[in-house]
């Protein structure tokens, strides 16, 4: 699969100045607008927005201004500045995704948040921790290597594409705790298929044997309307480039603040108070104008609006999911019931790998996703954006039932 050449294009056209419209407008007028806020890559259709959700043209130009702000002032705003920036940035992620500022630390990315946790977990010889089939593979890394180094014992379930009910998923993570189990790991949206899990009911069952759940919500600040505090979860980890839709490298990590003291940190920090989060996230010298930018991003979909993004996202996905259903040699890995998936959806052919599929769809017709073939699933990925249009998915799903009548 290649690409043709790097775009030349002018990147000053980026960095101006974007009026966001404040008048109300029509739905499909917005989502033009919306559309014209980015940069499309003219080679091919983008249904691949689940690995990075590039960035809107309004939150990039004041990236680049960022960036040049850091680097005017060069070592006096890394030693003056950037603490109470961060400070401010974090009070705001925090305020947005409901929780509170010192239970929350801005990290790079979900692995970031989750591997360390996973890791300066205070493990002992025969603990016992439970994780999916389905989970991201660095997270399940970790959990190998920590049984390794711990002797800890990891059982592995597998979550059904199209669970009955809450009750199933519920009932699957709890037939396997044990009286040594410390930890569930468990995905908020399943990163392959974007199932999305009851959390609550989760973390509510789980939390009657004393058992602690770590949440991987990697696709879901940005991508649809919740609140972390309100799941009682006791760990959750996110990436912001995701569907937040900030530059690449920025990400969460929200503890309840009881774990905060036991939980070792990754790196240490000068910050020795043990109930403090802060001690959680030393980064050095990283690059702080992609944490600025969390602010400008977190302000584009304010004026998008959260609750419509999350409308127009789930649209997607049905539209494509509803007109791919029930057709031959086509499977479809992704719930249809409304509260169990938004955005990201999966789908795959009997006929052909989902390797062969992903190769096709870009070759052949000029859409470009990912394929998936692992544990239940297998199939291609499939994440349209709000730049997306019907138009674009009509020729992915014109394409899809082309290929379900090949014969490879």
């Amino acid at each position: 699969m290649g690409l043709s050449p790097i775009l030349n294009f002018d990147s000053t056209s980026v960095q101006e100045n974007i009026e966001l419209p404040k008048e109300t407008l029509h739905e499909d007028e917005f989502w033009q607008v919306v559309r014209s806020h980015y940069n499309l890559h003219p080679d091919f259709i983008n249904l691949e927005s689940g690995y990075y959700n590039i960035t809107p043209k309004p939150t990039l130009s004041k990236y680049f201004k960022h960036l040049e702000r850091v680097n005017l002032e060069g070592s006096f705003y890394m030693r003056y500045n950037r603490f109470e920036d961060k400070n401010i940035i974090t009070a705001q992620l925090a305020s947005f995704t409901g929780c509170d500022s010192k239970s929350l630390v801005i990290t790079r990315n979900t692995t970031e948040s989750l591997d360390l946790i996973i890791s300066g977990y205070p493990w002992k010889k025969g603990d016992h921790a439970i994780h999916a089939l389905q989970d991201y593979g660095a997270m399940q890394d970790m959990f190998e290597q920590i049984a390794k180094r711990y002797k800890v014992a990891v059982t592995k379930v597998s979550v059904p594409n199209h669970p009955i009910d809450d009750e199933e998923i519920v009932s699957l993570y709890e037939s396997q705790i044990t009286s040594k189990t410390r930890m569930i790991m468990v995905c908020h949206m399943i990163n392959i298929t974007g199932q999305i899990l009851p959390i609550r009911k989760i973390c509510a069952m789980a939390h009657r044997y004393g058992v602690e759940v770590l949440v991987d919500g990697a696709h879901c600040i940005g991508h649809f309307d919740f609140s972390i505090e309100e799941l009682n979860c006791d760990y959750y980890g996110s990436s912001l480039h995701k569907w937040l839709a900030t530059p690449l490298g920025a990400g969460l990590l929200y503890v309840k603040p009881e774990h905060i003291p036991k939980i070792w940190p990754l790196l240490a920090d000068e910050e020795q108070d043990p109930s403090k989060i802060k001690r959680l996230s030393h980064t050095g010298t990283h690059p702080v104008a992609t944490d600025i930018t969390i602010v400008d991003a977190l302000e584009y979909l304010s004026w998008m609006g959260i609750e419509r993004k999350e409308k127009r996202l789930r649209f997607l996905k049905e539209y494509w999911q509803n007109a791919l259903k029930n057709q031959e040699n086509i499977l479809i890995n992704t719930p249809f019931e409304r509260h169990r998936s938004c955005g990201i959806g999966n789908v795959g052919l009997k006929n052909i790998s989902p390797s062969k599929m992903a190769q096709l769809l870009y070759e052949k017709y000029g859409i470009f996703t990912v394929a998936i073939d692992y544990a239940n699933v297998h199939g291609c990925r499939i994440t349209p954006n709000v730049f997306t249009t019907t138009s674009e998915l009509d020729v992915f799903i014109d394409a899809v039932k082309s290929l379900s009548k090949l014969s490879i």
